[in-house]
């Protein structure tokens, strides 16, 4: 973590245009030591190669390549512009960061800084506040996250598994810190309490961050393995008595009732938060989608900085579909691919492989434009040549698909291997990502099952969905590969299990 004095920030700021405002956080990076004269130089050749602006408000001005020799130490220099700086294509910039660092230090510096500067809401906040400690707080990520958020909770889950709902849940609160591994793998094996009128809520004294509740709904009701019926699950991860008043609410019928009939996020929040609201007396239905997933090497030499990452954003923005992608080399979650901000924060070098997925009518154009566009540089030219090659496959449903899974590459040959598990401690979240990690590399559509609790077959590269069979020591597992490479993925498996997956 970088350090950030108070000092480094400067409320208030005018500047009549973008390069006086560059020019004011280069003089204060030349003042407090960070830079050598002229670093303000490469700045500005900086800008006349690509736009720094990254989004909500947000830009971040530093050097070139040429002048990192300048900078004698990293840090930011940090202007707040209230009225805001026309920076170019009709964007405004009212946050201006002025980044000095050597080497790729500046890609951890953007992570921990989008991160946080990612969220709508907090970036406008951060445009009239006044008190300097409370603006280093949030920019660090000291700032307390709110209990009840929008990207907590999942509704209409094709799933008849109160464990997959606690996966989603707790992969969720994982994704924003909320909860630590030691959670994760404690709740996935707790089958949580029963509250009524098909609700499961749990929860487990470990690995709790900060006050967090996530809720999860399957598209229509079942029942567990009890005879009960079940259709939501509710994850909480609790640091003090501070979610006590939400918890009493679940326990009425009228909340859990309204919760069940729910049509969005909002009314799910607005009744755990204790609001009245209008909701649907029938349930909401989707229809499959079209998926497209691509996965293609990043070889750009110094990685997705901010000129490769704008022509990246600016290739998929275009097309209507929602598109995701996540790096399979961190792993990191998914994020939204038309964010420069978020992909920034990917941390994203050289041959590293990122994983795009989209949704809608024109998923696959947009899949195909990012693969030509990563594979011509990014505007920079071919810095490294891929180990392994890119590959576009087609599905029709974001679910995974069973064993005979239509999700699987259209030609080559289907292999099965059934392994008993040696982990002491079952399939928790390191053994589990290893697995997962193994299965990405191969190109090949892989699926496994728990034979032991009969469970659906689920994608082996999705780390959430192997963690959600419930596996323990001396389980067998079932993979089915096909594909090109269906051997080579099924092979390796079995030595990564045999092996014991890091363990």
């Amino acid at each position: 973590m970088f350090n950030l004095p108070e000092h480094n920030i400067h409320l208030s700021a005018t500047a009549d245009n973008k390069q006086q405002a560059i020019e004011m956080a280069a003089n204060a990076l030349v003042q407090d030591g960070y830079v050598a004269a002229g670093y303000l130089q490469g700045m500005l050749a900086r800008e006349q190669q690509t736009s720094t602006f990254l989004g909500n408000g947000i830009a971040i001005p530093h050097g070139t390549l040429e002048t990192r020799d300048l900078v004698k130490k990293t840090g930011v220099q940090i202007f707040q512009f209230p009225n805001g700086i026309e920076w170019g294509e009709g964007n405004t910039a009212y946050i201006v960061i002025g980044i000095a660092a050597r080497s790729d230090e500046h890609l951890a510096l953007l992570r921990q800084l989008t991160h946080v500067l990612g969220d709508d809401d907090t970036a406008a906040s951060l445009v009239t506040l006044q008190d300097k400690a409370e603006f280093r707080a949030i920019l660090m990520g000291e700032k307390k996250e709110p209990a009840l958020q929008q990207d907590f909770i999942t509704l209409d889950v094709e799933t008849n598994s109160a464990l997959t709902l606690t996966a989603i849940n707790a992969g969720k609160l994982e994704a924003k810190s909320a909860v630590d591994a030691r959670f994760v793998s404690q709740v996935i094996a707790d089958q949580g309490l029963v509250i009524g009128n098909g609700i499961v809520l749990n929860d487990n004294a470990q690995g709790n961050q900060f006050n967090a509740v996530a809720f999860s709904r399957a598209k229509q009701a079942f029942h567990n393995a009890n005879g009960e019926a079940v259709q939501a699950v509710i994850t909480v991860a609790a640091v003090d008595d501070q979610l006590n008043s939400v918890l009493a609410r679940l326990l009425t019928a009228e909340t859990q009732t309204a919760l069940l009939q729910a049509s969005s996020a909002e009314q799910i929040i607005a009744l755990l938060d204790g609001k009245s609201v209008e909701t649907d007396n029938a349930q909401s239905t989707t229809s499959a989608v079209q998926q497209v997933v691509g996965t293609f090497t990043v070889r750009n030499e110094h990685g997705l900085h901010a000129r490769p990452g704008a022509l990246l954003v600016s290739t998929v923005k275009p097309f209507a579909a929602k598109v995701t992608v996540e790096n399979l080399d961190r792993p990191t979650a998914a994020v939204n691919a038309k964010s420069l901000m978020k992909l920034v924060a990917l941390g994203v070098v050289a041959g590293h492989r990122l994983r795009f997925t989209a949704e809608g009518d024109d998923a696959k154009a947009a899949i195909e434009a990012i693969g030509k566009a990563i594979a011509d540089g990014l505007g920079e030219g071919v810095g490294i040549t891929p180990k392994e090659p890119d590959s576009i496959e087609e599905v029709t449903s974001a679910v995974a698909a069973p064993s005979t899974a239509s999700t699987a590459a259209s030609s080559g040959e289907q292999v099965e291997g059934t392994f008993s598990l040696k982990n002491e401690h079952g399939l928790h979240a390191r053994p589990c990502a290893l697995l997962v990690q193994e299965a990405k590399k191969f190109q090949s559509a892989i699926t496994v099952e728990n034979l032991d609790r009969q469970s659906a077959a689920v994608s082996a590269k999705s780390m959430m969905k192997v963690v959600a069979l419930g596996a323990l020591k001396g389980h067998q597992l079932r993979f089915v590969a096909k594909g090109e490479d269906a051997q080579q993925a099924i092979d390796a498996i079995g030595a990564a299990i045999a092996a014991g997956l890091g363990e």
